[in-house]
């Protein structure tokens, strides 16, 4: 960890990335940029992010023996996946292995029920909830519907989330511990990016509007920032900052909300890591998230979280019905366009609906940034090899 902050040997520290997909990618690459090296932990030998760092260790999230060599190896460690063993991490930080964010905000937010119910308990608005460890049809029928059934664990990109309007849907409900919330009428679903360093100086960027894509629940193109009043933004603002404080930790964290029809503000959930409502910040910001996390974990200075300019961001997913060796057609004519900025994560294989890259575009009428791309949305596809 950083003590002096006029002098630097180089490099300035071994960054440990729990995880090696496009977030850790990112942060490899922003790691070299302010003279930091890193090592990756991943199951899968030239992950996204070990072909950046240059040094990989493969194995798994959950492998004691594996995330010790980690620590032992590096000055400090992050993770850019949620999944992974929070205990032996909380183990590691007692030895004196410096883990941000703290392993215990780690295993809090791993679970969404406990994740819930301490934002309850700090006065965070949130939707009604209720704990369902085992889901029944009359307790479903007593919360109330419409609602939305959340897995305790595991659940990600839309995974592990059932909405539910009425008892005549209580089949597709998940078999799991869950929890199930007030399905929030929203005009718009928003995120805050808030970075907190060591010496709790925080720093927020514009709330940006997420638009998903129907049935995946996956997000489809963000807008930045959102198109809502000034009040409006600062209030999220304050209410993620809010949020992050009552959970504590140190780096980057993602606070995803609800504005509600009504016109309040609910938080939904909190991602303690870098977040895909942020990768726009790579070209539109001062300061991208990735090297604000780094920033804040390894003890320099917080950066500007000033954005330069609009932009509307969509995530590139893998072509229903392809798997296999990834083929890209749109390319050229997509990158044509003024403004797009064009980003592939190095995956090996496609997969339907797996993330494969996202495109930023910048212009400064956010309304034409929209429709470019929404453009380049219908121009790229991304299929597979082995199914043409």
């Amino acid at each position: 960890m950083i003590e002096r902050m006029d002098v630097f040997p180089l490099p300035i520290a071994r960054i440990g990335i729990i995880g090696g997909g496009q977030l850790g990618r990112m942060m490899a690459k922003a790691a070299k940029r302010i003279g930091c090296t890193c090592v990756v932990l991943d199951p899968t030998p030239s992950c996204p992010a070990g072909q950046i760092s240059g040094h990989q260790i493969v194995g798994a999230y959950h492998d004691p023996a594996k995330l010790r060599e980690l620590a032992e190896s590096c000055d400090v460690v992050t993770f850019d996946i949620e999944d992974i063993d929070a205990d032996t991490l909380i183990q590691l930080a007692r030895e004196g292995h410096n883990i941000h964010p703290a392993p215990t905000v780690l295993a809090l937010v791993q679970d969404k029920l406990t994740q819930k119910q301490a934002l309850s308990a700090a006065d965070i608005p949130t939707a009604p909830f209720r704990a369902m460890p085992e889901p029944a049809q009359e307790d479903f029928a007593a919360f109330g519907y419409p609602l939305v059934q959340k897995a305790c664990r595991g659940g990600y990109d839309g995974r592990g989330v059932a909405i539910l309007r009425g008892p005549d849907e209580f089949a597709r409900h998940l078999p799991v511990a869950s929890l199930v919330e007030r399905f929030v009428p929203a005009a718009k679903e928003l995120a805050v990016l808030v970075a907190r360093g060591l010496d709790g100086d925080h720093r927020c960027y514009p709330a940006v509007e997420m638009c998903f894509r129907t049935g995946e629940n996956v997000m489809e193109m963000l807008l930045a920032p959102a198109q809502i009043p000034a009040e409006t933004a600062a209030a999220a603002a304050r209410l993620a900052v809010r949020t992050v404080d009552a959970l504590g930790g140190v780096g980057i964290f993602g606070v995803e909300m609800f504005l509600a029809d009504s016109g309040g503000l609910l938080v939904n959930e909190v991602a303690p890591r870098t977040h895909n409502s942020g990768h726009h910040t790579i070209e539109a910001n001062i300061t991208d998230q990735f090297e604000q996390h780094l920033r804040a974990i390894v003890g320099l200075p917080l950066g500007s979280t000033e954005q330069l300019c609009p932009a509307a961001m969509i995530n590139l997913l893998g072509a229903p019905g392809h798997r296999g060796r990834p083929v890209i057609r749109g390319m050229a004519e997509a990158l044509a366009i003024p403004g797009v900025c064009l980003h592939l994560y190095g995956k090996a294989a496609t997969a339907p609906f797996r993330k494969m890259g996202h495109v930023t575009v910048l212009d400064r009428d956010i309304d034409e940034a929209r429709h470019k791309a929404e453009r380049v949305r219908r121009l790229i596809e991304i299929s597979g090899e082995d199914h043409p």
